[in-house]
């Protein structure tokens, strides 16, 4: 059963830059597309970012030329760059395939961000 893991959050300052990897547990050349989403303190879980098999990228208006996603299919592993944070970019932060299979759900990894 496929799990995605995500880590390398933590805190950091405004205008700071962070880069989070999300390790799937097996393949992901086979996924057409897959995401990364966030959900901040009492909120719901949004999309943040998304990506298709053939590059295409689609991103929250928020996060428009700020946040940067990316695939290694060789490593099996989902990247989030994330530019210029901002105190409403703190949230947990998720990866999965754009259907949200509810079975694929890791438990996140907190981003911070404050001053």
């Amino acid at each position: 059963q496929l799990q995605f893991v995500e880590f390398g959050g933590g805190l950091l300052q405004p205008r700071g830059s962070l880069r989070l990897p999300c390790a799937a547990s097996r393949s992901i050349s086979t996924f057409d597309g897959l995401a990364w989403y966030r959900q901040a303190p009492g909120m719901q879980r949004e999309l943040v970012a998304h990506l298709t098999a053939d590059g295409t990228t689609n991103y929250a208006v928020a996060v428009t030329g700020r946040f940067t996603i990316a695939r290694d299919n060789a490593k099996n592993t989902v990247y989030l760059q994330m530019n210029a944070m901002k105190h409403e970019n703190t949230a947990v932060y998720f990866c999965n395939d754009d259907v949200q299979t509810k079975a694929y759900w890791g438990q996140g990894t907190q981003v911070t961000v404050s001053s």
